[in-house]
């Protein structure tokens, strides 16, 4: 829980995702969506969650390692940095899937009532 709280503390982009996922949840609870579809928002949210926690990791060793300027450094940094942005895509593209019937539905229904 220590290294959860201190992402959640220190890096700018957990506190993006939580707020993302509490708005992802709060919609989709409104929309009153399926097991299934909860199912892939949990797995989406949890992806980039771990992702973003291992992100954290990497850069917290890589500056104990080598707090000065490195190549080998900047490739671990970056590519911890690429696997939470494609965590991320792919956590938008499931809530595009998710979502876009639903809210379709929804919006057809206020527009028509």
């Amino acid at each position: 829980m220590r290294g959860i709280t201190t992402a959640v503390k220190t890096e700018r982009n957990m506190k993006i995702h939580i707020a993302a996922a509490l708005i992802v949840f709060i919609a989709a609870a409104m929309l009153q969506l399926d097991r299934v579809r909860w199912l892939f928002l949990l797995v989406a949210v949890a992806m980039v969650f771990v992702a973003e926690l291992m992100n954290t990791a990497v850069e917290a060793v890589v500056d104990l390692i080598s707090p000065e300027e490195h190549v080998l450094a900047r490739v671990a940094k970056d590519t911890a940095a690429g696997a939470a942005l494609v965590a991320a895509v792919f956590a938008v593209v499931i809530g595009i899937i998710v979502f876009y019937e639903p809210v379709w539905d929804w919006l057809q229904h206020r527009l028509i009532t």
